[in-house]
């Protein structure tokens, strides 16, 4: 018996131990927790140069500050690579929103980007005109709810502050607001998901969107590409559709909750489309919970009650161009080969952009830094990539990836596409990485667990074969390329801070950041110098 089971042993093929240097990894743990940069280039980044939404001078100027960081750290071919036209610029000047009648009230609200300006404050009657359904429900249903919305108050609303939303009581917080991943749920992410789990949907209309919002990242790594590009799509076409109403109705202001919202914390994104072409939406302000439900049931009962609203931004009259940042670290020996790292540069304009994404931002340049102040031989180029608009569709690395590698429409390659050994992305809050997404792409399984190991003891025990969504490694994996996102610490990400006027620096936890620009740094020094590129899956087929 012991004879069989020698030679049953000796019939299984041994995968070979990937190679993994200690001794660096030693150099690049102690530069990243001893002499770290990254809470001072994430204070940077929002502190002065936050928020930064795409298309804004902030943008830009955040963008040039970042050059030259990079620059500083003696990067070569640092520039700006233009992927426009993207739409209007837009830059908030100043905002108030009041409660006037029945009693004096400073509220507490923002209006949502590419809102139209005010001649000066406005007031104007209060009409509760919710509008339900929405760009969940699939395009023939947000279609079939705006349509019903129009038949019902076109010609009613001139000169009305609208209140959009229907007033809902926030659910109570029973889950934590702030948490790790326990041992149970990352060894839960180590299984391979049931087959049934997988999205069978070919269409918008055919998804079934899950109820708590916790679970988006989930549903959204689920999804294939094609079905996340339209998913984006919906999501402008539906909001400039509702703001051209509006604004062609002749609505003074729009007034709305957020169903995200809780203890008085405001969740904004557009107030509809932001191409020059369309018309802007009304000044659109988004309220407290709890001061807009005011509101709602004061007008409700026919009680007194009047609003004044004020807002400025400065608008372009064109479309500007998008922008990414590119620089990169020259390798030796295989120099036409490169690594990649990167993360999504823009953010909203509500707080000043620290969790999504300049925590991701701030640890790929610091990852950079560390790779220059530890003077490292690399025989492939190392490049980071600092992305515009992923907010509003993954716009400025999708535009990347079209003109260096693929389209992904035709699968038509060029030439750079064969030497693009990976790319890695960091997009999911300021937590540390617990693991990696392999996107289905088993192949790596063992040079990620190898590479890991070392971090063990730092909290990097997992790696899932599964997908995760919404960010810019899709970019990247639709054309077949290695493209992986980390597994973070969810921390206050998903309750707190995402789109959020809580995105501030001091949601960042400076622990999670070094851990993170420590273990992302030996990947890639590791990667750069292993002897074959990252292995591949096949071309997928053209969409």
């Amino acid at each position: 018996m012991r004879k069989i089971a020698a030679l049953i042993l000796l019939a299984v093929p041994v995968l070979p131990q990937e190679r993994v240097d200690l001794g660096i990894v030693d150099r690049i743990k102690a530069e990243a927790f001893e002499n770290s940069r990254v809470m001072e280039t994430l204070r940077n980044l929002t502190d002065v140069h936050g928020p930064r939404l795409t298309g804004s001078p902030g943008f830009e100027d955040a963008a040039r500050w970042a050059m030259a960081e990079l620059s500083g750290y003696g990067l070569e071919k640092v520039h700006l690579e233009k992927w426009g036209p993207f739409g209007r610029a837009w830059s908030l000047e100043q905002s108030s929103l009041e409660l006037v009648e029945p009693r004096y009230s400073q509220l507490t609200a923002v209006p949502l980007a590419w809102s139209a300006s005010t001649n000066g404050p406005v007031s104007g009657e209060l009409v509760l005109a919710p509008l339900r359904g929405s760009f969940r429900d699939g395009p023939k249903k947000s279609k079939e709810a705006l349509l019903a919305y129009r038949a019902k108050w076109t010609g009613k609303l001139h000169g009305k502050i609208v209140l959009l939303s229907d007033p809902k009581v926030p659910a109570p917080q029973s889950n934590p607001q702030f948490r790790r991943y326990t041992a149970a749920e990352l060894a839960d992410m180590a299984n391979a998901p049931a087959p049934a789990a997988k999205v069978a949907a070919k269409k918008l209309d055919d998804l079934e969107w899950p109820e708590d919002p916790a679970e988006l990242g989930k549903f959204f790594g689920s999804l294939p590409n094609a079905l996340m590009e339209q998913l984006y799509e919906l999501y402008d076409q539906a909001a400039a559709e509702r703001g051209e109403f509006f604004a062609k109705e002749g609505v003074a202001g729009v007034l709305r909750e957020d169903e995200r919202a809780h203890e008085g914390m405001l969740f904004s994104e557009a107030a509809g489309g932001f191409k020059a072409a369309g018309t802007p939406a009304p000044p659109t302000f988004v309220v407290t919970a709890e001061q807009y439900n005011r509101i709602a049931r004061l007008v409700d009962k026919k009680s007194p009650v009047r609003v004044r609203l004020n807002l400025k931004a400065t608008t372009s009259d064109r479309d500007m161009d998008g922008l990414n940042i590119i620089g990169e670290i020259p390798g030796g020996d295989k120099r036409e080969e490169v690594v990649m790292v990167g993360a999504h540069f823009d953010s909203w304009h509500t707080g000043t952009g620290a969790t999504d994404n300049g925590a991701g931002s701030a640890v790929m340049i610091e990852v950079m830094r560390i790779l220059k102040a530890l003077n490292l031989k690399l025989d492939r180029t190392v490049r980071i990539g600092l992305w515009g608009g992923e907010e509003q569709g993954l716009f400025g690395s999708r535009a990347y990836v079209k003109e260096h590698f693929a389209d992904p429409k035709t699968m038509q390659v060029t030439s750079e596409h064969g030497k693009l050994s990976g790319y890695f992305n960091l997009d999911n809050g300021s937590g540390k990485i617990r693991g990696v997404y392999l996107q289905g792409h088993d192949a790596m399984r063992p040079i990620f667990e190898s590479w890991l190991a070392p971090f063990h003891d730092m909290g990097v025990t997992t790696v899932s074969i599964r997908n995760t969504g919404g960010t810019d490694h899709l970019s990247f994996a639709a054309v077949g390329l290695p493209g992986f996102q980390f597994i973070q610490d969810p921390l206050d990400y998903g309750t707190v801070t995402h789109h959020s006027n809580m995105d501030t620096w001091d949601h960042a936890v400076p622990e999670d950041l070094m851990q993170a620009s420590a273990v992302i740094a030996s990947l890639v020094y590791e990667t750069a110098t292993r002897k074959e590129m990252l292995p591949r899956r096949p071309l997928p087929k053209a969409e």
